[in-house]
């Protein structure tokens, strides 16, 4: 089978930390014999420009990869396009969170540009042949843009061999980290107010100083290589996000027997379920900071790999796999051209792409 997968997140040079969970999802599917092509649309460095000429570099992969499906890899705009006018091949899309649900916190420019993106999102999900959302409460977020048959929830993977225990204190004296302070974990994203850094600062504020202080440490522009040290250096993950689909880094802290802290949003109530060592807060900084203290004063790791094991990168791709399968094998509704026709973006499309991936 082979499959064209189109990104605008991607590990790059310039920005080796982004979409790392989209290349482990090719690198996945790739491990069970999918051909996987990879048509990364830098919206960064292009800016809207990128999707300008995203119709040509679509039509010539197709012409000589030759897909059996295209896998839009995000929601927005890029999807939008590709979907509407690419009839040619099954596409499906996922949707991450952000897609759908916007972003409520940034300022009113970007609040506008977000809700396009999540307008296109819906009708984008309305017209693909597949569509896959990482949370369960995503499906929601759909607002019954596709119907249940052809909706695959299906959170992206992790690598289980990367991302397993270590020993704290070697990891701790490998980072420079004092091995008697309590030392939190924040996973921010560049200052991203949807993270809500500043509810996790005063969380970690309010936390009892008798024990000695505890030390908040930003996973920011962290080489992925590095994530499983400082996961396993780290005593608690805090999470205070706005909305998220299905955080990975929650995950990989399950992975090596982190405990994580974390308010009620995307499916961490459902990962963290039956694990006495996590915990679920609203989003109060007095509350949080109680939970960070139930975790300090146990102090204790735990094992849950067997529990996450449907959620290692070998696991989803089968599940995605199994979903190209059925979307390839059983179409009937629609007729596809072996190649397309040339459409022009009109300038209302032109004008209206969002800085939103």
């Amino acid at each position: 089978m082979r499959i064209l997968a189109v990104t605008n997140m991607y590990p790059s040079d310039a920005f080796p930390g982004q979409g790392v969970f989209v290349q482990e999802q090719i690198k996945g599917l790739r491990s069970i014999g999918v051909e996987v092509r990879v048509l990364f649309v830098d919206r960064r460095r292009d800016g809207p420009t990128a999707y300008y000429r995203l119709r040509s570099k679509v039509g010539s992969a197709v012409s000589e990869f030759e897909p059996d499906a295209i896998h839009v890899m995000y929601g927005g705009v890029m999807a939008d396009q590709i979907v509407r006018r690419h009839h040619f091949r099954p596409v499906v899309v996922t949707f991450h969170g952000s897609d759908l649900l916007g972003e409520n916190l940034s300022g009113w420019a970007r609040k506008i540009i977000s809700r396009y993106g999540v307008y296109c999102s819906r009708r984008a999900a309305k017209a693909a042949e597949g569509v896959v959302v990482v949370a369960r409460h995503l499906v929601g977020a759909l607002n019954g843009a596709a119907t249940t048959d052809n909706v695959r929830v299906i959170p992206c993977g992790i690598d289980l061999e990367r991302f397993q225990p270590m020993d704290p204190l070697a990891c701790k004296h490998r980072l420079g980290w004092s091995p008697e302070s309590f030392h939190v974990l924040f996973a921010s994203s560049n200052g991203d107010h949807v993270k809500r850094p500043w509810l996790a600062k005063a969380a970690v504020a309010q936390m009892s100083h008798s024990d000695g202080p505890p030390e908040l440490h930003y996973l920011t522009s962290i080489p992925n290589a590095e994530v499983p040290v400082w996961l396993n250096a780290s005593d608690v993950l805090l999470l205070t996000s706005m909305h998220e689909g299905s955080p990975t880094i929650v995950k990989e802290a399950l992975a090596c027997g982190l405990p994580v802290v974390s308010v009620d949003v995307g499916d961490v109530a459902e990962r963290i379920e039956g694990i006495e060592e996590c915990h679920l807060a609203r989003p109060e900084p007095a509350e949080l900071a109680a939970k960070l203290c139930v975790v300090r004063q146990r102090g204790k790791r735990f094992d849950c790999r067997t529990q996450i094991k449907e959620l290692s990168i070998l696991s989803v791709a089968q599940k995605l796999k199994r979903f190209y399968e059925d979307i390839t094998s059983g179409r009937t509704s629609r007729q596809f051209l072996a190649s397309p026709e040339p459409l022009p973006i009109s300038g209302r499309d032109s004008a209206a792409i969002p800085s939103q991936p």
